[in-house]
């Protein structure tokens, strides 16, 4: 090697998933493949390759379960999201587009069953006012990013223009992967192109 030349940088593996993040990822998994009934401490053992027990030493009630897999579901979905990708406002409207697009489509597809488990997660939390107040804080960074952005570059009411761009978001989301266009996912440019409809409208695009 050359003076010149820079040395190889150490590659780094990846750290291996905490016995948290198993856990958690097992219990969305099956919220999605099974349901709310096919969640047990058990079946998340199994599921997640681990001692039976091992669940309960890390969540002993069922609540404290679904907590987990609320905060867990968090992290992942702000991946999907990819908050920290979000667009600087000054890029215009058509990479704010881009971005929702993205974000949406990628829920429809390769995190179809994190979309469902976060179904699942929400109808339990209109029964149960103790985790509805984790799954409200749950998204609330994203809408609080999303209301940012949106005043940002223009909006006269961010707050209303917030809850129709994630009904709307919403709305596509169940009606493909659970209602009744399940096998009709759109294209990204689908996605886009609707997205760009909405955002017009209320940026004066």
């Amino acid at each position: 090697m050359s003076p010149s030349t820079p040395p190889p940088v150490p590659s780094v593996a990846p750290a291996a998933p905490s016995r948290s993040d198993l856990v958690a990822d097992a219990a969305l998994a099956l919220l999605a493949e099974r349901g709310m009934r096919g969640l047990t401490h058990r079946a998340v053992d199994e599921t997640a390759g681990l001692p039976q027990g091992s669940t309960s030493n890390l969540a002993r009630t069922r609540q404290a379960l679904l907590e987990l897999a609320v905060r867990r579901l968090a992290d992942r979905e702000a991946r999907v999201l990819a908050l920290h990708e979000m667009p600087d406002p000054r890029a215009g409207l058509d990479s704010l587009v881009d971005a929702l697009a993205l974000a949406t489509h990628r829920a429809l597809t390769s995190n179809r069953e994190l979309t469902l488990a976060r179904y699942e997660l929400a109808l339990e939390a209109t029964r149960r006012p103790e985790l509805r107040a984790h799954f409200d804080a749950a998204g609330a960074r994203f809408r609080e990013q999303l209301g940012a952005l949106v005043n940002e570059m223009g909006s006269a009411d961010p707050d209303r223009h917030v809850l129709s761009l994630v009904a709307w978001a919403d709305g596509l989301m169940f009606s493909c992967v659970a209602g009744g266009f399940h096998a009709e996912v759109p294209g990204l440019q689908d996605v886009r192109s609707g997205l760009r409809e909405i955002l017009d409208g209320m940026l004066g695009g």
